[in-house]
């Protein structure tokens, strides 16, 4: 692409194009903006632009749990009917417990879809496939996706400056959606607290002498959390976040050890296992930004707020932030105000952070007293998951939760009318 001398101006550009970013830009697109101009002019600036992968390939490691509200977001956003079927994972169940019984014990916590009269819990889904429909459906929305490097930001008061490798751009409006160390948040002005779990996540995907059954399985360790996310072919993603001293040992062995610590850590829930690919692993780290937005400025995902993976909200986070945004910004548009002023994003800052903080808080006191508790807290909280299993109340709460669809949703998370009929199917 040839330099730009002259800064392009758009109502929105969104630096960052992982699945956040690109929803956001793909529903900013989608629906009208000003009454007299038309849709709102949107970018997004994403240097590497990953292609939709072949119904057969191999799965990609790294995946995600998709919840209903997810879903929701998705279709809306043109992206859900581009994902080959083939390549979408539903899941039907949930397993939890606690390393101190058996996972078909009365004490592990099970959640079923048709306890809740839905077809399913979610979808996992390749992060790369998703990524790749939604920048597809933005591009068909009339985004412009440059390919270009973000160097810096400058606010002035009638536009954001964005300096790249390929030029400059100007908007109304920049959206910060380039993750943990985000470049955009540290221009911005923006802080964030930063802690870690001292932890590291390994992924991978195995083969196991059982079925998974279409059934998310998770073990709660005295150092750390197993899951086995049920993969389309019927194999597993396996996230294992373990405390950083047992991680190492797990990445440095050798496949015959680590299926056998592997073994050893599940209780043999879906008997033998079999690794099938790579090891990859990440720190594991909570970050929190003290404020998401600012004048011309909003952020989203990773930019604003990151969780521990053991509960699977982060990119679910992260899409009703793109989705809230969009809804507000839309709105602003459409009766004529400046997207980017502070009174608009504000209301995005009160809507979004208090969900995520909620939404922290119990995950990481499920981190704290499940996975790493001791003393009588810990064992209260471990007794815990079986007294909700008798609670049909109760498991109905959880799994509005799992399915994204309690709290205040953005219209583009709330029930469909193809929702309703799929359950008659």
């Amino acid at each position: 692409m040839a330099n730009r001398a002259v800064a392009d101006l758009f109502d929105v550009v969104v630096v960052g194009g992982g699945p956040v970013g690109a929803c956001a830009a793909a529903l900013l697109a989608a629906a009208p903006g000003r009454q007299a101009r038309g849709a709102l002019k949107v970018a997004i600036l994403e240097p590497h632009r990953p292609a939709l992968a072949d119904a057969n390939a191999p799965f990609d490691l790294r995946v995600a749990a998709f919840s209903r509200a997810s879903e929701r977001i998705l279709t809306s956003a043109g992206a859900w009917s581009r994902m080959p079927a083939a390549r979408l994972s539903p899941y039907e169940r949930m397993r939890i417990w606690h390393e101190s019984v058996a996972p078909t014990d009365r004490a592990a916590l099970l959640f079923d879809a048709a306890e809740a009269g839905e077809p399913n819990l979610g979808y996992i889904i390749e992060s790369r496939l998703v990524q790749a429909a939604l920048l597809d459906a933005a591009l068909a929305a009339g985004v412009h996706i440059d390919a270009g490097e973000f160097v810096s930001l400058r606010m002035a008061d009638d536009a954001a400056h964005i300096e790249t490798s390929s030029g400059a751009l100007a908007a109304r409006l920049v959206i910060g959606a380039d993750g943990a160390r985000s470049r955009v948040r540290e221009a911005a002005g923006l802080t964030a607290s930063v802690l870690s779990y001292g932890q590291v996540a390994i992924v991978a995907v195995v083969a196991t002498e059982r079925s998974h059954e279409k059934t998310c399985w998770q073990r709660f360790l005295a150092n750390g959390t197993l899951a086995f996310l049920p993969l389309a072919d019927g194999t597993s993603s396996i996230v294992w976040s373990a405390d950083e001293k047992i991680a190492a040992d797990l990445l440095a062995a050798s496949p015959q050890k680590f299926q056998a610590e592997l073994d050893r850590a599940s209780d043999r829930a879906l008997g033998a296992t079999r690794l099938l690919s790579e090891r990859l692993s990440f720190p594991l780290q909570s970050l929190a930004a003290e404020r998401y937005v600012t004048e011309r400025c909003a952020l989203v995902g990773d930019a604003a707020h990151v969780v521990h993976p053991l509960a699977g909200q982060g990119v679910n986070l992260g899409l009703l932030d793109a989705a809230a945004l969009a809804e507000l910004v839309r709105a602003s548009c459409a009766a004529g105000e400046d997207p980017g002023a502070l009174g608009v994003l504000r209301q995005y800052e009160r809507w979004r952070k208090s969900e995520t903080e909620l939404m922290r808080f119990a995950i990481d006191a499920f981190d704290r007293l499940l996975a790493h508790g001791t003393g009588a807290l810990a064992t209260l909280a471990q007794r815990g998951l079986g007294w909700v299993n008798q609670s049909t109340e109760l498991k109905r709460v959880f799994i509005s939760r799992a399915l994204g669809v309690s709290g205040e949703l953005p219209q583009a998370a709330r029930r469909m009318q193809s929702d309703r009929s799929s359950l008659h199917r």
